[in-house]
């Protein structure tokens, strides 16, 4: 099976439409999928709900697809760089639920392993747990989360083989893999193909079986956050 497409909108032809669940990986701006984004975006496609750590920054990750106003939920941990989720969460023009992320990468991985839904300790006593099933264990209380399980997986590899084993680099592992496993169908863009064979069997994150299609999305740009520079000293 090949799995390897020429770019990034050639990769999702076929799979996108209004009012779907996208589950996205990244950590801040390290690891997103960015040419699969701007793809989404360039498609008009809207409505989408997008399970994301972050939202990404104005006009850079998921960000560019809240500019458009493609974005009509967003189910994530930290949004506090973004002005424009700031400014539709605030006039009710985007529809926010707050996850705790450890509780979003489980209910992440719990999607991919088949599990409708599990307790954690995280949240409890607090709005995270208003309206969800509260069951007490060994004394303690414990809500109830419920896995993800999204249309469409959408993440970033550091490299690949032929067959979809993925290698993720140092933080954007933390959400991508256990985004990609909770889709029906995973696209990942990835910096360098490999021959099958080349990877370290041990050092595999994510195994092929969950990989549908890739696309080569190098090179890319270095973006940061935040930039704090200071006044150099000259003597």
């Amino acid at each position: 099976m090949n799995k390897l497409f020429p770019d990034a909108a050639s990769a999702l032809d076929g799979l996108l439409e209004d009012d779907m669940l996208i589950a996205s990986g990244g950590f801040g701006l390290c690891g997103i999928p960015e040419r699969l984004l701007t793809a989404i975006r360039e498609s008009g496609v809207k409505g989408l709900t997008f399970a994301s750590n972050n939202a990404g920054i104005d006009n850079e990750g998921i960000g560019m697809l809240l500019r458009t106003q493609q974005v009509k939920k967003m189910i994530s941990s930290y949004v506090g760089e973004n002005k424009e989720f700031e400014r539709q969460f605030l006039s009710g023009e985007l529809e926010v639920e707050f996850c705790p992320q450890g509780t979003l990468a489980e209910r992440m991985r719990a999607g991919g392993a088949g599990i409708p839904g599990f307790y954690t300790k995280t949240g409890v006593g607090t709005q995270v747990a208003e309206g969800k099933e509260v069951k007490t264990f060994h004394g303690e209380d414990y809500i109830l989360e419920q896995g993800i399980f999204a249309d469409l997986a959408i993440v970033k590899a550091w490299k690949a083989d032929e067959t979809g084993n993925l290698v993720f680099r140092k933080t954007a592992r933390n959400f991508n893999q256990p985004a990609a496993t909770c889709g029906k169908v995973c696209v990942v863009e990835v910096e360098e193909i490999v021959p099958v064979g080349s990877l370290d069997p041990d050092c595999i994150h994510l195994p092929g079986v969950y990989v549908q299609r890739m696309i080569v999305g190098a090179p890319y740009d270095k973006k940061i956050e935040f930039v704090t520079t200071r006044e150099r000293k000259v003597a």
